[in-house]
């Protein structure tokens, strides 16, 4: 089975600074890697307190601005969100925005969204957590149909509209949708709404796990096709450890780097951990 390798990280520690996002997204295309993203928290609990990933501190840049910025810096490598927290954004000016960067790149845009999980963000954005399920779904089927039906429109309980538009739609058509999550609900949703699946720090034990329960999920749901599975391992890739995902069911490994090392270290972990160097397929 064909594994590719994605990157992860390109709006966040060193390259929260343009020239140094630029390089190393332009280094990762030539390398083989297929696609980059962008992570999302618009805003982080301070002091920092478990769950929260980072220290609020960090520079982290606007996942989907970077996109942006990131299209102009490539040609050919799809740009992902991984993952925009959805149910805290508005959906239809996500949905402009999304399609701004889709357009700007030509069609290379891949729709990562999660429901999220950090409480202390959720609430200061003014969405209860228990909400989180709905808003997402919700917020998923305004975008669409913003996006492909000639009449947009949308009555629900968190989005309600009708009667207005907005182009240009995007170019891919349709923009491919990875649902990130790792609970029950989170995968039926996958397997209902997405076309990809992205587990965020597992193992290869527990990656195989997650595509046993996700698979079940898409016969309960009655998917023609399978969701095409990305993880981000919590270690770095080799040769050994891609031949085991892929034999799992993985499709796609999104790499983290180090968090917070400087440009140079960045640049020679990117050589390091490409496509040709752990027996991955380069892109392209």
């Amino acid at each position: 089975m064909a594994l590719t390798l994605g990157l992860y990280g390109l709006n966040l520690h060193a390259c929260a600074d343009p020239r140094a996002s630029a390089r190393i997204a332009a280094l990762a295309e030539e390398l083989g890697y297929d696609s980059l993203w962008a992570g999302d928290h618009v805003v982080l609990p301070s002091p920092r307190t478990d769950p929260s990933p980072l220290d609020p501190r960090a520079p982290f840049l606007d996942a989907v601005v970077s996109l942006a910025h990131l299209a102009a810096a490539t040609e050919r490598i799809a740009l992902g969100t991984g993952v925009i927290v959805l149910p805290q954004r508005n959906p239809l000016i996500l949905a402009k925005q999304l399609a701004s960067v889709d357009v700007l790149s030509g069609g290379r845009l891949v729709f990562g969204l999660a429901a999220g999980y950090l409480e202390p963000e959720l609430r200061a954005l003014g969405v209860p957590p228990g909400e989180r399920g709905t808003r997402t779904e919700e917020h998923l089927a305004a975008i669409r149909s913003l996006w492909y039906d000639d009449a947009p429109a949308f009555h629900g309980r968190h989005a309600d509209f009708a009667g207005v538009d907005a182009h240009p739609r995007p170019v891919r058509r349709p923009v491919p949708v990875v649902m990130g999550g790792h609970g029950p609900a989170a995968l039926r949703r996958a397997a209902r709404e997405a076309d990809g699946w992205y587990g965020w720090m597992l193992g290869r034990h527990a990656a195989a796990d997650a595509v046993a329960l996700l698979r079940a999920a898409e016969r309960e749901a009655g998917r023609d096709r399978p969701l095409h599975v990305s993880v981000s391992p919590p270690r770095p890739p080799d040769a050994g450890s891609v031949r085991t995902y892929a034999a799992v069911g993985v499709d796609r490994l999104i790499v983290v780097p180090p968090m917070g090392v400087p440009l140079g270290d960045l640049e020679r972990f990117v050589r390091a951990h490409a496509p040709a160097e752990v027996g991955a397929v380069p892109a392209g």
